[in-house]
């Protein structure tokens, strides 16, 4: 096995450890301070049972990612001047989980006051989201020599790149980083479910980046693969600790980056199916009662709930039969997503 790619493999073990080593002391931290998950009313008696349970663990997740991905980068950045890049994934994950962590404090402070009460307004959390990514696309775009395979398109089956101008890169760059962190988020409404599935993207695109050449990036995608697994530690049902928006934001985001930063990004509905069809479902069901109102008078629904998950839920499937079914789906996608790169 190539020595960068073993490296990335044990620094990924490596960030686990670390990872349920401090996991279990901020669990108790959270319990003390009274930080738990506050759970819709229309979810299932399940999911009513969680009441309390510790959120904001995506903060295990960003430190173990940040202190891993600065230890093994900053010495090097020093001495040769290379892998300065891998720094703007890294602001990317911060950010969208400083964004997360505000909107989850606010949701638990509503609460408190309110048992339905929500966090950040969308409005304001688009807005912050649309500045985030506005941010991380202008400098990609701006030092596109800095970044390997950046402002431009790998089409699947066909050995050739496109180039994308500005003009259009940092749009498309934007709603990348934006669906797919708001993807995450949906699809983080059960035990395992966000951790399993992001953990199996990240590592389907460290594939991807070892097959560039890209060994910053390789091993920035599996120290995200070690914490994740360290999270999922904790979060395995039934869950000690919820990943919350500080997680779910950033984890999303940060994969929509690196699938820009490969120009593999056309693969990321097929490596991230799980949070398409999840974020699909919710769309499809809100046309659908808004379209059946208004012109059939009734509300008619396609699905039983939506995100997806808890549509098979409420079809007879245990939550822990969803979570390993749409894990097995995550796999095969990202080992098809990892195949077409190959071709």
């Amino acid at each position: 096995m190539d020595g960068g790619l073993s490296f990335a493999l044990t620094v990924g073990a490596i960030t686990f450890l670390l990872c349920i080593t401090w996991g279990g002391p901020f669990v108790e931290i959270l319990r003390r301070l009274g930080i738990g998950k506050q759970i819709r009313v229309d979810l299932a008696e399940g999911h009513q049972r969680k009441v309390g349970t510790p959120t904001m663990g995506g903060i295990i997740i960003v430190l173990a990612v940040v202190f891993m991905t600065a230890l093994l980068n900053v010495a090097n950045i020093l001495q040769t001047g290379g892998g300065a890049s891998i720094f703007l994934p890294l602001l990317v994950l911060v950010g969208f989980a400083v964004l997360g962590l505000i909107d989850d404090w606010e949701g638990i402070s509503r609460s408190r006051e309110n048992p339905v009460g929500e966090g950040l307004s969308p409005r304001a959390k688009f807005i912050a989201q649309l500045a985030l990514a506005g941010a991380a696309a202008s400098i990609m775009s701006l030092y596109a020599g800095g970044f390997a395979f950046a402002n431009q398109l790998v089409l699947p089956l066909i050995p050739i790149s496109v180039p994308i101008p500005p003009i259009l890169f940092i749009p498309i760059t934007m709603f990348i980083i934006i669906g797919t962190s708001n993807a995450v988020n949906l699809t983080d409404g059960m035990d395992g479910l966000a951790g399993i599935i992001t953990a199996s993207a990240f590592a389907a695109y460290g594939v991807i980046a070892y097959l560039q050449g890209q060994i910053f990036l390789v091993q920035l995608c599996f120290v995200l693969v070690g914490a994740c697994f360290g999270f999922l530690w904790y979060n395995a049902h039934p869950a000690q600790l919820f990943m919350g928006d500080t997680g779910s934001l950033a984890l999303g985001a940060t994969l929509g980056i690196i699938a820009v930063m490969t120009g593999q990004w056309l693969l990321l509905p097929i490596i991230a199916i799980v949070p398409v069809a999840e974020t699909l479902s919710v769309i499809l069901q809100v046309a659908s009662a808004k379209y059946s109102r208004r012109y059939w008078g009734v509300d008619r629904r396609i699905f039983r709930q939506a995100p997806l998950h808890h549509h098979f839920e409420l079809g007879g499937w245990s939550e822990t039969q969803v979570v390993q079914r749409f894990w097995l789906v995550g796999i095969l996608s990202a080992m098809l997503g990892i195949g077409l790169a190959l071709l």
